[in-house]
């Protein structure tokens, strides 16, 4: 039996090659696997470098363009809000000036006016009074001419003339000489002791001697050429004064109306320039808005690249030690299977033992190996336990006909699985891409609107109080004007209540007056039986006549005065009335205002609320999407490349069970075909 052993042996040593033997050899084979095991990782070590190279260039780069990305948008930023900031001040100060030339022009026109109105009563007043002058010049011409005509004609006219004491009967005879009328005969006589007693007035601070009338001039007509000429003077004065205050007036209106077109076209231009400003500020807060959410955009971006190069650069440190490690493993185990195994591996393996198990074992363990390394670089569980569950079938055994069948169908499924987990990962990702920037650009249009609406609310919350505080001051300053009103109302209630209780009581005087000289003349002129009584009778008349002339310029000065305390008080209230209406219309259009801008903020605030609720829903939402679909340990990229890599390593560790399971099965027939041959 042992002879027919060897000589079995020997025959199939004899019909198989040498080199056959050892490629079949199962430490040999361990020992080519882990060369091309060291080979592999190796390379793997050289291509995880060059990707790490290019790894930090990138984190090198992309910082660096970010810091300065970063670097502008910063100095942007200070020079936006430095403009928005020069913008606020310049309208601020454009508003004032607005304001300020509106205030200017209304003051003007309201000048303008109440010089109008003065103007208007001036001339009304002068064309009374040069109306007068004139009818009296032409009453003193007919005087003396009449007078003249009657001198000139002598006989009983020009005797009663000399013989006349006082302009009474001057007059009188000129009357009854049906030569003057009794209303140029009353203006004349008033006129002459008018004139006379000015004069007496100056000359002396004594009583007049009223009841004599004597003309300074030599005689009555030389008396009424004088008042004539006094009064052509007086004409001229008036005449010239209403010159004076007509050109005076003109000035004042050409001033004030040129300071109201140069205001207008100031505060036009202050208009513009505000409305320029404000779209410029508009302008400047749209690129602060855009800018801010950039430069927040680049540092969170920064940040993020930083952790990601030393999360990368932390993974390529462990990689490279781990690979450090593995290669050092290898080293020492392929030193130990050389220098310890050579001998056991001759005496333990026959030829035919080798064709039939070390194939198979050698492929088992190669693709068992692959898993596991497979799932320690990706660092996966699953790759890991498959490799437990491929380790624990192939000690169970397999299959007579493919003694891979069972370690490929784990593989297999594993392949389904992440497959299956791919589809899965890929509908996730686009459902969380399309939420995520859906919800993303929801929830930046609701951070503009609020902003926006921010800034409305702030400016028109400003605006609001400015306006109150300054209705505040015109409400304070009518009740000022209207308490000053009512007092000058009653003050001139009370002046008026004395004038006219005076000027009754001076008017009752003179008509008595001008009564009692009318029938002591009339008695005296008719009844000549008491012409020894002339004497007393003139007394008494001259002393009615002084009585007349002090009760008329009594009421003359208390007219002149009344006149005065009325134009005053005219004047002054038809101010009073223009500042009024002024003020009270200011007073309206800013309190109009201000409730339009409250009721705009009001509005403002409460859509801006509504906003904030769906800013609040969508940020709710946003985050339970962000748990979702970013808090991840890997990126989807990672996932993607991760699952693509254990699939190629699954269908490499398949085409190794594969190739084994084909060349085993072929060695196997041929090698038995060999042994029957010679049994």
């Amino acid at each position: 039996m042992k002879m027919v052993a060897k000589m079995t042996m020997l025959f199939a040593l004899m019909v198989l090659p040498s080199v056959q033997a050892a490629d079949t050899d199962p430490i040999a084979k361990v020992i080519q696997m882990i060369s091309d095991l060291q080979a592999k990782v190796q390379s793997e070590g050289a291509d995880a470098q060059k990707v790490y190279d290019e790894f930090s260039e990138f984190c090198e780069d992309r910082s660096r363009k970010l810091g300065f990305e970063i670097k502008t948008g910063g100095q942007g930023k200070k020079d936006l809000e430095a403009a928005i900031a020069d913008e606020a001040a310049k309208a601020a100060s454009l508003t004032a000036k607005v304001e300020e030339l509106a205030g200017d022009i209304s003051v003007d026109e309201a000048d303008l006016k109440a010089a109008t109105e003065i103007r208007s009563k001036e001339n009304a007043a002068f064309v009374a009074e040069e109306k007068e002058l004139v009818d009296v010049i032409g009453t003193l011409e007919r005087a003396v001419g009449i007078l003249e005509k009657e001198l000139a004609k002598g006989g009983a006219s020009m005797m009663q003339l000399q013989s006349a004491n006082n302009v009474a009967q001057a007059m009188a005879v000129m009357v009854q000489a049906t030569s003057l009328s009794n209303a140029d005969a009353s203006k004349l006589t008033a006129l002459l002791q008018n004139s006379q007693e000015a004069e007496d007035a100056s000359d002396s601070l004594g009583a007049p001697a009223a009841a004599v009338y004597q003309g300074k001039s030599g005689g009555i007509v030389d008396t009424m050429q004088d008042l004539h000429e006094k009064a052509e003077a007086q004409l001229e004065e008036a005449r010239q004064a209403e010159s004076k205050s007509l050109q005076g007036y003109q000035m004042l209106a050409a001033s004030l109306k040129d300071e109201i077109k140069y205001a207008t076209i100031d505060m036009n231009k202050a208009k513009k320039s505000l409305a320029a400003s404000g779209e410029a500020k508009a302008t400047a807060e749209g690129d602060l808005s855009v800018t801010t959410a950039d430069l927040d955009e680049d540092v969170k971006a920064l940040a993020t690249l930083h952790q990601d190069c030393m999360t990368g650069a932390e993974d390529f440190e462990a990689e490279t030690k781990s690979r450090g490690e593995e290669l050092h493993a290898l080293a020492t185990a392929k030193k130990i299977i050389q220098e310890a195994t050579s001998g056991a591996a001759d005496q333990s393996y026959s030829f035919i033992q080798t064709q039939m198990n070390s194939g198979a074992d050698l492929a088992k363990f190669e693709a068992v190996n692959l898993v596991r390394d497979l799932a320690k670089k990706q660092k996966s569980t699953a790759l890991a336990q498959l490799a437990q569950r491929m380790a624990v079938a192939i000690r169970a055994g397999g299959s007579e006909s493919d003694p891979f069948a069972k370690v490929k169908d784990l593989i297999r499924n594993m392949i389904e699985k992440l497959l299956s987990e791919a589809q899965a990962d890929a509908t996730e990702k686009a459902f969380c891409d399309k939420e995520m920037g859906e919800t993303e650009a929801k929830k930046a249009e609701k951070e503009a609107a609020i902003e926006k609406l921010s800034t409305q609310i702030d400016s028109m919350n400003a605006r609001s109080a400015k306006l109150k505080e300054e209705v505040a001051t015109l409400q304070k300053e009518l009740a000022d004007v209207a308490g000053a009103q009512a007092e000058m109302d009653k003050l001139r209630a009370e002046e008026k209540a004395l004038y006219d209780k005076n000027s009754a009581e001076m008017e009752k005087g003179i008509k008595g007056v001008k009564l009692a000289l009318k029938v002591l003349n009339e008695y005296y002129a008719k009844d000549s039986a008491h012409s020894s009584a002339d004497g007393a009778g003139s007394g008494i008349i001259g002393l009615l006549e002084v009585c007349e002339s002090d009760f008329t310029k009594g009421l003359a000065e208390m007219n002149s005065v009344e006149s005065t305390a009325v134009n005053e008080y005219e004047k002054t209230s038809k101010e009073n009335d223009i500042t009024k209406a002024t003020k009270e219309q200011d007073s309206k259009y800013k309190t109009k205002e201000f409730k339009g801008l409250d009721k705009s903020s009001s509005e403002s605030n409460a859509d801006r609320s509504g906003e904030q609720t769906e800013l609040d829903a969508v940020n709710q939402y946003y985050k339970g999407i962000q748990g979702r679909c970013i808090a991840k340990p890997e990126s989807y990229a990672d996932r993607v490349a991760r699952r693509e890599a254990e699939i190629a390593g699954l269908k490499e560790a398949l085409t190794i069970l594969d190739g084994e399971a084909v060349l085993l099965q072929r060695n196997v027939k041929h090698a038995l075909r060999g042994i029957n041959a010679h049994a």
